[in-house]
């Protein structure tokens, strides 16, 4: 069980491999492809400005496979871990599902967006709740402002999201885990070296992430069934 004393605080990371355990495929699962299209071929501003259509139907297809999917023992977890600790938790995830938020957890921060939000690719307008998923054909929905409206992710070649907050809570945390990722997405593989003689780092997953000497300890195996234990019930 990992000892956390009431000074201690603790950044947690979570990636694909957690999400993955709740039955949404991840990116590197299915080979990099989508319906024979590579991911960045759908993923990206090119790709936007290229064919918004295909996007969409894209992101569609993720909302309906995210839309069945269910929370998991590692994502209740962490939550049953935020409601013992408070602010001395934070939650940043790699992932654009909303389990984490499922499972009760409610200081999650997405730094590569959020599926089933939205917004705007011409004005300031915020990004705001948004579940509809498109069948071809269909046209783009559009702002007020007749810009066209987007999914709400960090695509490829855009910068993740809270950035600063990231920063700052790596700074100070004195315990750093990483859950189910893949230790080869930048930024958030560096994390792990950016708290180095810091903070005790922990990770836990399926597999070995690329990033695994950089940490003190890891642990493989399922999430779910390793997360409720290590955390404490």
């Amino acid at each position: 069980m990992l000892a956390v004393s009431p000074t201690d605080r603790l950044f947690v990371l979570t990636g694909a491999g957690v999400s993955a355990e709740s039955g949404i495929p991840t990116f590197r699962g299915v080979g990099g492809l989508w319906r024979n299209h590579r991911i960045e071929e759908v993923a990206s501003p090119e790709a936007w400005r290229r064919n918004p259509y295909l996007v969409w139907e894209f992101y569609s297809m993720r909302r309906r496979v995210a839309a069945a999917a269910k929370p998991n023992p590692a994502h209740c977890a962490l939550a049953q871990l935020e409601a013992r600790l408070g602010k001395r938790l934070f939650l940043c995830t790699q992932n654009v599902d909303n389990l984490h938020e499922q499972a009760g957890s409610n200081r999650v921060v997405h730094m590569h967006g959020e599926l089933f939000k939205s917004r705007c690719d011409s004005c300031e307008r915020r990004p705001f709740e948004h579940t509809e998923t498109f069948e071809p054909p269909f046209e783009i929905p559009r702002c007020e402002c007749g810009g066209r409206i987007r999914p709400h992710i960090c695509w490829f070649g855009e910068v993740p999201f809270e950035l600063d907050r990231v920063f700052s809570e790596l700074e100070k945390c004195t315990i750093f885990m990483a859950v189910g990722t893949s230790g080869v997405v930048e930024p958030a593989a560096s994390f792990v070296a950016q708290v180095a003689g810091q903070a005790k780092t922990i990770y836990v997953g399926p597999e070995e992430p690329r990033n695994a000497h950089s940490f003190d300890e890891c642990c493989v195996g399922e999430a779910g069934k390793m997360l409720p234990d290590l955390l404490g019930r």
